[in-house]
């Protein structure tokens, strides 16, 4: 170190400063900015930009402000009809005609006023005109394909209703804002809440608030109280969900809209909390349809709307609108053959002599199982005189049309009995009456009894489905697992809201509300080896120029071939020789299974063939909307699905049909191929293909009365609900035909030997061959 003389060593540093093309600090003493630092703005840079930024937004607020005009008011007034077309184009129906009838804010009654704003903009009064957080938040969804969301005012809403459409768009709610924040400051708040009240829908085709009032109530707005100003603020949200006469099953829904308008009554100051709580649910009048949807026409129109609007394909507001020219999925064919089939089947067997032939009533669905499609719906004898749709419904158990998801989950889950078994169509269950279901080796409290209390002994899976023995899918549905069985099911169709269908061993004995439209769905899966596919009710939708998109409908498989085939295969049995034999009648090969509802209120057939995957129910309900027992409807001691439901399944089926090739089923059972039966090991030995001896009757011990009319014979239902999820009395086998011209086995307590009327038959109610009349006991 000390050999460098100081002046080279100077010199070597000074070869490191800058030289003559080298560019130096900044100024003297700044510090460079050097790596990534370089790449960081400068607060310069930063405050600069951000005052550019708002100056440019403050400009384009001016300009939009400027430039958007309050444009005339749109032509929802005088809205187009809208065009529903069967398949073939030729017409269904027409609607979209504008119910409104304008009246002043005196006129309106400060409480139906502030319910309004209850339900929608409790700060309308002293807020802006729009709400940019909510509008933020909504655009935001709408740009990143999160789904539509509302962001709006009461001012936005009737900028929305008066002025604009109901398209969610970025474009049209800038045009929202722009109007909205202009209005606002040329005309008063009163003002644009009248505009409001005026424009609003409120489903039932009724645009304001008189419209309403008369629509759901029968009066003028002047007349309106508290509840049913609060029931129609409720409606603004979602008008056909909330009506509660449209959609009974709705009701909990409605119900807690309602609860929440008058508690921010309340948190208002506008209702006195006493008041308040004395205050019930005020039910709306019956809707009184147009002339031009009567008969099925109005029913179609309403499902088709239902699917528009639940699948997110058109807003209800933008549908009510008008405009819309809609081909549906409906072949006029089979429409007319389904329509032909209830009423030469059932409707014609009726008489008005007898109280409950006016409770019953019809509803069918039926799907083409290769493409999802809906071709043909009942859903009712007269749209303008029962408004409620028969097909699409879910406030009727399904009784044990729910049976076969439990034996397709059990092959799915390579589920076993409690002794270790695989379950398959020849396992061997113990169907005696009243049994109490095992879980992990023990017995529980369960012990569902069996269709008139009826005990089988050991049987194969086959025969307690033919049957439709309780005991045994009850213990089946604990064996595979409540949950693993509702997985199933929805991985077949069933919707996951369908209402009243829990995970626990009630599951196992229908006790979900299912339409016919879900149950049908459900069964072409069946139909297609376990491939599925979302039902559809459009094929095309347009809009002046307009194509509306649709939305995908890729067919999956759900369930596993085996599992779906050996289903199939066992339910063929059922049609074969069970009690849906009056299938039969369809003159091809058939799948199905009968089911009915806690007491007697509604019967069942779930049925395809490789073409068609249909389901038909018939149920009772009074005027007033509640349910009621068939027991002597059309002069029988009760109605089952092996009745009317399987004949008019039948007649339309061949009818629909007719002229088709006859398809069979191409099955793929794999390892549920027929043999010996599996014998459990706790089962007692039993073997064979043949269960031991005819089954028992045990008598009833459960309460009873009797209806009024007719008087049943011998045995009366219970009149309590049976402990845990009990079937009531169905008939027979829920097998036969309801004139007794089929049969299969011997059914009833009279119908090992013929009984009273027949030779021995499979369930018939009366007549040959068919096992006289049945005593009633419990549902199966």
């Amino acid at each position: 170190m000390s050999d460098v003389p100081n002046d080279m060593a100077e010199g070597r540093a000074e070869s490191h400063g800058p030289g003559p093309d080298t560019p130096g600090p900044a100024a003297p003493g700044a510090p460079r900015r050097t790596g990534w630092r370089r790449l960081v703005p400068t607060w310069r840079i930063v405050v600069g930009s951000g005052l550019m930024i708002v100056l440019l937004l403050s400009g384009g607020l001016v300009a939009g402000y400027l430039l958007v005009d309050i444009p005339a008011p749109n032509q929802s007034a005088a809205a187009q009809n809208n065009v529903y077309l069967y398949s073939d184009g030729t017409q269904i129906a027409r609607d979209g005609e504008i119910n409104r009838e304008n009246v002043t804010l005196s006129q309106i009654p400060k409480r139906t006023q502030r319910a309004v704003l209850a339900a929608e903009d409790r700060n309308f009064y002293n807020e802006s005109a729009v709400n940019l957080k909510a509008m933020t938040r909504a655009g935001w969804k709408m740009v990143t394909g999160g789904g539509k969301q509302s962001g709006s005012t009461i001012t936005q809403q009737y900028v929305k209703n008066y002025y604009l459409t109901q398209e969610q768009t970025v474009t049209r709610k800038a045009k929202e804002f722009f109007i909205a924040l202009k209005l606002d400051n040329e005309v008063s708040k009163d003002e644009i809440l009248l505009g409001y009240l005026n424009s609003s829908y409120f489903g039932r085709n009724a645009y304001g608030i008189q419209a309403a009032a008369h629509a759901y109530y029968g009066k003028s707005a002047t007349e309106l109280t508290v509840p049913e100003s609060a029931y129609l603020a409720a409606l603004v949200n979602a008008p056909g969900a909330y009506d509660t006469r449209a959609h009974p099953e709705n009701k909990d829904r409605a119900l807690a809209r309602w609860n929440y308008v008058l508690d921010g009554m309340v948190e208002q100051g506008w209702l006195d909390e006493g008041r308040r709580d004395a205050m019930k649910f005020p039910e709306p009048g019956p809707i009184k349809p147009p002339n031009a949807l009567s008969g099925q026409r109005g029913y179609l129109v309403e499902a088709v709307k239902n699917y528009i609007v639940d699948n997110g394909i058109v807003d209800e507001r933008r549908l009510a609108s008008g405009g819309f020219r809609i081909t549906t999925t409906l072949d006029r064919k089979k429409q007319d053959a389904l329509v032909e089939a209830v009423d030469k089947r059932l409707m014609k067997q009726l008489s008005d002599d007898r109280k409950v032939d006016k409770f019953v009533r019809a509803g069918g669905t039926s799907i083409d199982p290769e493409t999802g499609e809906v071709v043909a719906m009942y859903g009712g004898k007269d749209f303008v005189q029962q408004y409620v749709n028969n097909a699409t419904r879910r406030d009727y158990q399904v009784g044990s049309t729910f049976k076969p998801f439990i034996f397709t989950s059990a092959v799915q889950n390579d589920s076993t009995t409690q002794s270790g078994q695989a379950i398959r169509s020849r396992t061997i269950y113990d169907g005696t009456n009243k049994r109490q279901v095992m879980s992990d080796g023990q017995p529980t409290d369960y012990a569902p009894a069996n269709e008139d209390d009826r005990s089988y002994g050991q049987i194969p899976v086959t025969t307690a489905m033919d049957k439709s023995v309780n005991s045994v899918f009850a213990q089946m549905g604990v064996d595979v697992g409540p949950q693993k069985v509702k997985d199933t099911a929805i991985d077949l169709g069933v919707p996951k809201d369908t209402p009243n269908m829990p995970a626990d061993g009630s599951i196992a004995l229908g006790v979900a509300t299912a339409s016919t439209l879900d149950m049908a769905e459900a069964y072409a899966t069946y139909a297609r080896h376990g491939m599925h596919r979302d039902s559809s009710l459009v094929k095309k939708a347009t809009r002046g120029g307009e194509v509306i998109k649709l939305p995908g409908r890729e067919e999956k498989r759900t369930v596993p071939r085996e599992a779906a085939d050996s289903t199939t295969a066992m339910l063929e049995s059922v049609v074969k020789g069970g009690t849906a034999v009056a299938a039969q009648s369809a003159g091809r090969p058939a799948a199905g299974k009968t089911g009915t509802a806690e007491e007697d209120r509604a019967a069942w057939f779930a049925g395809y063939t490789p073409e068609l995957a249909t389901v038909i129910s018939v149920m009772g309900q009074n005027p007033e909307g509640g349910h009621e027992p068939l027991y002597g409807a059309a002069g029988l001691p009760r109605i089952n699905g092996g009745g009317f439901p399987a004949e008019i399944w039948g007649a339309y089926t061949a009818d629909a049909l007719k002229g088709e090739p006859v398809e069979e089923f191409d099955l793929e059972t794999g390892s549920d191929d027929p043999g010996p039966p599996t014998v459990p090991p706790d089962s007692g030995g039993q073997t064979g293909d043949t269960p031991p001896g005819d089954p028992t009757t045990e008598p009833p011990n459960t309460p009873s009365d009797t209806p009024e009319e007719p008087s049943p014979p011998e045995e009366t239902p219970p009149t309590e609900e049976p402990s845990g999820p009990g079937i009531p009395p169905t008939g027979g086998l829920e097998g036969g035909a309801t004139d007794g011209s089929t049969g299969g086995d011997p059914g009833g307590a009279n119908g090992a030997d013929g009984g009273a009327n027949g030779d021995p038959g499979g369930g018939a109610v009366n007549g040959d061959p068919g096992g006289g009349t049945i005593p009633m006991g419990r549902r199966d």
